[in-house]
């Protein structure tokens, strides 16, 4: 199986940074795309950034130009960098990636995070 543990949440004041990791362990065959969703209360959980394997990226229009995405593969970890914060960006947020364990790695499936909150107070 494939475990994921986010790190790096916290309170942060408007217009701060925060950057979030995320390490994927355990038996990996191989992992694709990995992303940031995030979940505000009473709200849907969203993409907010993914990046491929390779290192194309995709945003959320309300985060584009504040916060970037990247990893390491040799580290198996995604990271979220987030500047320019704002209270709208308090949520929780979870590590998603898609992964093949290497017990079945001829199949590819979804894993997530425990979530990790971001409070940004204005």
């Amino acid at each position: 199986q494939v475990q994921l543990v986010e790190s790096g949440g916290g309170l942060v004041q408007a217009g701060g940074s925060l950057r979030l990791s995320c390490a994927a362990s355990g038996s990996i065959f191989t992992i694709n795309a990995m992303a940031w969703y995030r979940q505000a209360p009473g709200q849907q959980r969203e993409l907010v950034a993914d990046i491929s394997s390779g290192g194309s990226t995709n945003y959320a229009d309300s985060v584009k130009g504040r916060f970037t995405i990247s990893r390491d593969n040799a580290k198996n970890t995604v990271y979220l960098q987030m500047n320019s914060l704002k209270p709208e960006d308090t949520a929780v947020y979870y590590c998603n990636a898609n992964a093949a364990a290497a017990s079945s790695y001829w199949y590819t499936r979804d894993y997530w995070g425990q979530g990790t909150q971001v409070t940004v107070s204005s």
